[in-house]
């Protein structure tokens, strides 16, 4: 089974309805989804975004987050080694928080999926960003 490791760029726009989440989810389809703990609080903070931008959606939003972080929906909870995520933070000039999913994925020789640009830069130096 393919492993997959999703940061919030790409799972926030899934779990809250963005047609944007459509693509990622034929990217998640079948696989095996890993997740550093970190990934549970960016969800929050984009749900309260959601809430705040849209108050008449608050009860979906927390619904779609609160069924997203289920035990149910199949994620499994890892976290990197915390001096591997330094290394690689200041190596490719990441947040550590964009490396933790980096590291996650290599550590799992697992596909990192993402829509955000500096993240995806560093997957693919050749890209020039």
């Amino acid at each position: 089974m393919r492993r997959i490791v999703p940061d919030a760029s790409a799972l926030a726009l899934v779990i809250f309805g963005d047609p944007e989440g459509e693509a990622v989810s034929r990217e998640l389809d079948g696989a095996a989804l890993f997740a550093p703990t970190l990934l549970r609080y960016e969800l929050q903070c984009v749900a309260a975004k959601e809430c705040r931008r849209q108050p008449g959606r608050r009860a979906q939003v927390l619904e779609s987050l609160e069924s997203a972080l289920a035990p149910q929906a199949g994620i499994v909870w890892l976290d990197p080694n915390p001096v591997d995520v330094v290394l690689v933070a200041t190596a490719t000039g990441l947040s550590t928080y964009d490396a933790s999913y980096l590291c996650l994925a290599g550590t799992l020789e697992a596909d990192l999926v993402t829509r955000d640009r500096k993240l995806s830069a560093a997957l693919d130096p050749s890209s020039g960003e």
